[in-house]
């Protein structure tokens, strides 16, 4: 059986279409039973399309549900999943997992941390980095490992971790020009 792929639609590029994108799934949403009980799919779908949840974008979904503002952000703080802060352009998540921590994660994340000058849930002065912790990357064969964007660098050093961050820094650098 062969499959046939449909062709993905793109990225939102700008605030305008992120918002439309948005408004036109909150408009879905509100055709459904209990319109105001997927105000979780709304943050998540919020949060695919801005990589975090603005605050002007939270007023404008407590407008558009009617649903105090008050009780978004209770929902969203609630959740350790949703940030309400942009994150860096590259994410690092380090692997706090059992085999990664036996094999060395403390290390890696120190040296991150000396690296980027940036803790746990930090983005650094140039909003290049965040910093994340990950419960376990599925990566158990190549611990230590860190998760940049959506790839898995794996049987980490510090001195190979500092030269993966020197590498991200020489690419932001590129396509800042």
């Amino acid at each position: 059986m062969v499959k046939t792929q449909t062709p993905e639609k793109p990225a939102p590029a700008t605030d305008e279409e992120r918002l439309a994108e948005l408004r036109e799934f909150i408009d879905g949403i509100k055709t459904r039973e209990q319109p105001k009980s997927h105000l979780i799919a709304v943050l998540h779908k919020t949060q695919e399309l801005y990589k975090y949840l603005p605050t002007q974008v939270m007023d404008e979904i407590a407008l558009s549900m009617q649903i105090p503002t008050a009780h978004i952000w209770g929902v969203a703080t609630f959740y350790h999943y949703f940030k309400l802060t942009p994150p860096g352009r590259y994410e690092i998540a380090v692997c706090l997992g059992t085999a990664c921590y036996v094999k060395g994660a403390a290390q890696i994340l120190q040296t991150i941390r000396d690296e980027l000058k940036i803790d746990l849930g930090g983005v650094t002065a140039d909003g290049v980095f965040s910093l994340a912790p990950a419960r376990c990357l599925g990566a158990c064969g190549l611990a230590p490992v860190v998760m940049i964007g959506d790839k898995i660098h794996g049987d980490l050093t510090p001195k190979k971790m500092t030269q993966i961050i020197k590498e991200y820094r020489k690419q932001a650098a590129k396509e800042q020009r």
